[in-house]
């Protein structure tokens, strides 16, 4: 299957497919690739007359073969998007055109949070006379390395504790993220800076450089106690900027992916690299030192442990304690 960035170069070299159906978890770059193809197949005067944008509650799968069947008007395209495709009752009856599609018509279907079954007809076809894209959530745990990637193709690079503190803030949210980047994109522009550093994501994305889930993870692995527990206080203060399943979550995949280290049969940075599916070596340094400070069982107790606070934190089997009740007995745990 063709990436992303492969698509867009493709679509940029105005190497058109029939039909396209771009589908999957992630919204993000399904939106990336329809404005492209929006702003791309025609030009501003070709628009009236062979641009056509339904959505899929509102239209059907003959409304749809009719116009992709159509001739474009003084143009080389004409363009047919239907946008949450995934609503259209009768979508596999598109099979039919795809079969034998117009090479002149640049059919999209924008089938968001679902897949097309690809035991039927429709996905078969659209792979073998179209372009069929999966668009797939990134784990939050390969953010970090997501953003910097994400800003090199801006021209941009961003220190690792500042793209730790974007991840802690977005999640795994690509739209927000690129509201987010694209804001300090135009400050560092004014600026003439090339670089965003942590003190960028606390004036302008409003995450403190001192008490965020980076620092809390490396207090733990330090042993620091103390600091530790003075970020989780401060957490408490502040929870709409620090909620805690976004900590959980952080904890979550650390320990996670320490317990895949100690299955890994190379356990030499570039081996636990390659085992997590890392990019840079700064990351891989903090599972080194927690294979030297948590045994495998213990590792195996506080995944147990991070879940029940989860459940917890959401009401389940918790009458009275609070988010900084709940972690301050975690932290306990993971320190002791």
């Amino acid at each position: 299957m063709m990436t992303f960035e492969e698509i867009c170069a493709e679509i940029g070299q105005r190497k058109f497919r029939p039909v396209y159906v771009l589908m999957g978890e992630e919204p993000y770059f399904i939106d990336k690739l329809t404005d492209l193809l929006l702003a791309t197949v025609l030009k501003d005067e070709e628009r009236d007359f062979n641009q056509l944008v339904r959505y899929g509650a509102e239209t059907n799968a003959g409304e749809v073969i009719n116009a992709a069947r159509r001739f474009p008007m003084m143009a080389e395209h004409q363009l047919v998007v239907v946008r949450e495709a995934q609503q259209m009752r009768d979508i596999e009856t598109l099979a039919a055109y795809v079969k034998v599609p117009l090479a002149s018509t640049v059919l999209v279907l924008c089938y968001k949070y679902k897949t097309l079954d690809r035991r039927k007809k429709l996905a078969g076809l659209v792979e073998k006379n179209g372009l069929l894209f999966e668009s797939k959530k990134v784990p939050e745990y390969k953010m970090p390395a997501f953003i910097t990637s994400f800003l090199q193709r801006r021209s941009l690079t961003i220190d690792a504790k500042a793209a730790q503190m974007l991840s802690d803030c977005v999640g795994n949210d690509l739209t927000r993220l690129d509201k987010e980047i694209s804001k300090l994109e135009i400050i560092m522009a004014e600026k003439g800076l090339k670089r965003v550093t942590p003190e960028m994501v606390e004036q302008h994305v409003g995450i403190s450089k001192e008490y965020n889930n980076f620092e809390l993870l490396k207090a733990i692995l330090a042993k620091d106690a103390v600091k530790a527990n003075r970020i989780i206080q401060y957490f408490d203060k502040n929870p709409k900027d620090n909620p805690i399943q976004v900590t959980l979550s952080v904890l979550f995949n650390y320990f996670s992916n320490l317990l895949i280290c100690y299955y890994t049969k190379d356990r030499s940075e570039a081996g636990l690299m390659a085992a997590l599916g890392l990019r840079g070596s700064f990351q891989v340094k903090d599972y080194v030192v927690g294979l030297r400070l948590f045994p495998a069982m213990k590792v195996f107790n506080l995944i147990s442990d991070i879940r029940t606070a989860d459940a917890r934190s959401k009401g389940v089997g918790n009458a009275s304690a609070g988010s900084y009740d709940l972690l301050k007995e975690l932290l306990y745990k993971i320190l002791h």
